[in-house]
């Protein structure tokens, strides 16, 4: 993983249509729903769904990178060239922070584009479960969510303290190891009463909240224990505000945070669909004035949810919950206006044509979704993908597998990485990180759009 400044530019261009095309969908069906509704035109038969079978095929494969990503004690592990690693994992402060995943090609955990990507795979299955439930692809897609939400759970001990970080990434960036083998020490890092986090403490709360929706009907017990934590975060994060990045300044070369407003919004609204308590709908409707930024309009990102915001309490006024005041649904409609000047500002950057250049019909004819088709990356900036699983190299000499001339031995299988640049070129390297590195946050992002795309759409349904 490289800095931040390095991230923002990998992800640019043709990528950030591909980040907010998920909203697109569910956004623009909601509101040519309330418009033509009653001309039919989203009944679709049941009985004879149409799949496409390219995006039912690519869904399977995308679904796969959670489990190359995952850290613990692997259960029915279907990646053969992985095993167990962080078993150690917050042991020094008697915690079992074993599971969670990686973020990217290195070995670190980061809690906060980590609950953005839980959050997300959560949306994607509330939205589009059905879908997945005709592939029989739903089961793995919670199976992985639930890993991750493990892991959140164990890092929220007390209702102020909630752990961040599991590893250095000074240190880990001086190594180049698979994860099953590394030795250095992987350090914790806390937001608390006197350090606060109310961006990545929120963002957890909404990962929560969302999580807790996935599983009610399946796990009552679970997802009330998610809702709990969720709840309790959000308080921690409203009661003791401050930026992580500000508080662990550390952590501002990787995952910089630029202000905590909007993942307050976010987790309030989750909060308000996973418990119909109107003390929510009411935070985001006095808090709005402060943090909406109502008619601006921006991308949905790990560090920026307001355009996700604006979706999701779009879908509070176009189902007429009966909590909602005047007060609010001025707001709500506010919420909704701006969510349809991002639809206008996309559309014409179709989710169908960014979805075709990712699975190769670009000036490349290159996939880059790892393992769909014949022609994708083949030197994915990966330490576990790149290094032999026979190989014994440590920390230091295992540079020589970054290095190397050969593709990698083991395929990463369902990794999207950086892609091409404006002028549509790419280079293949391990060492081209904004290229060739992968991420779990997008990752997240196009299980849902993928999801969407694999057949007709239901009705839509409320959350609430």
């Amino acid at each position: 993983m490289g800095t931040e400044k390095s991230k923002s530019e990998a992800w640019g261009s043709w990528l950030l249509v591909l980040v907010i095309a998920i909203l697109v969908m569910a956004a623009s069906y909601i509101t040519l729903r309330r418009n033509f509704g009653q001309l039919n035109v989203f009944h679709h038969s049941k009985r004879h769904p149409v799949i496409v079978d390219k995006y039912a095929d690519a869904l399977g494969i995308a679904l796969q990178f959670f489990d190359v990503q995952k850290s613990g004690k692997l259960v029915n592990n279907k990646i053969s060239w992985r095993g167990d690693s962080g078993l150690g994992d917050g042991r020094e402060e008697n915690l079992d922070l074993s599971k969670g995943v990686y973020d990217a090609g290195d070995l670190i955990k980061f809690g906060f584009p980590m609950a953005f990507t839980a959050t997300i795979l959560s949306w994607a299955i509330l939205e589009y479960g059905d879908h997945m439930k005709q592939l029989k692809e739903l089961e793995n897609a919670q199976d992985s969510l639930k890993w991750i939400t493990d892991y959140l759970i164990n890092s929220h001990p007390s209702a102020n303290v909630l752990y961040v970080q599991v590893g250095d990434p000074e240190v880990d960036h001086k190594c180049w190891e698979r994860p099953e083998v590394m030795t250095e020490k992987r350090p914790l890092i806390q937001v608390n009463t006197s350090y606060p986090g109310s961006d990545v403490a929120a963002e957890t709360a909404a990962a929560m909240a969302s999580a807790s929706l996935v599983f009610r009907s399946t796990n009552s017990a679970y997802s009330r224990r998610l809702l709990k934590h969720a709840r309790q975060l959000f308080t921690f994060a409203d009661s003791y505000r401050g930026s992580y990045s500000i508080s662990i300044p550390q952590v501002q070369k990787f995952y910089n945070s630029s202000g905590y407003g909007d993942e307050l919004l976010w987790a309030a609204a989750w909060l308000y669909h996973a418990t119909r308590d109107e003390s929510y709908l009411k935070y985001v409707t006095v808090e709005g004035n402060y943090f909406a930024n109502w008619g601006t309009t921006t991308w949905l990102c790990w560090d920026d949810k307001l355009a996700g915001t604006q979706v999701l309490l779009s879908r509070v006024s176009f189902f007429g919950s009966k909590d909602v005041q005047d007060q609010e649904s001025i707001a709500l409609q506010l919420y909704r206006k701006t969510a349809e000047a991002v639809i206008c500002e996309v559309l014409p950057n179709s989710s169908s044509a960014t979805t075709y250049r990712t699975e190769g019909n670009n000036p490349m004819n290159m996939s880059y979704l790892v393992g769909y088709g014949s022609n994708y990356p083949q030197y994915v900036h990966h330490r576990g993908a790149s290094i032999p699983t026979d190989a014994n190299t440590g920390c230091s000499d295992g540079f020589m597998w970054l290095n190397s001339t050969n593709p990698n031995p083991n395929v990463a299988v369902g990794a999207l990485v950086g892609g091409p640049f404006l002028n549509d070129t790419f280079i293949d390297s391990r060492n081209n990180t904004q290229q060739t590195e992968p991420t779990t946050y997008n990752s997240a992002v196009l299980v849902g759009l993928l999801s969407g795309l694999i057949t007709t759409s239901s009705l839509p349904h409320s959350f609430l």
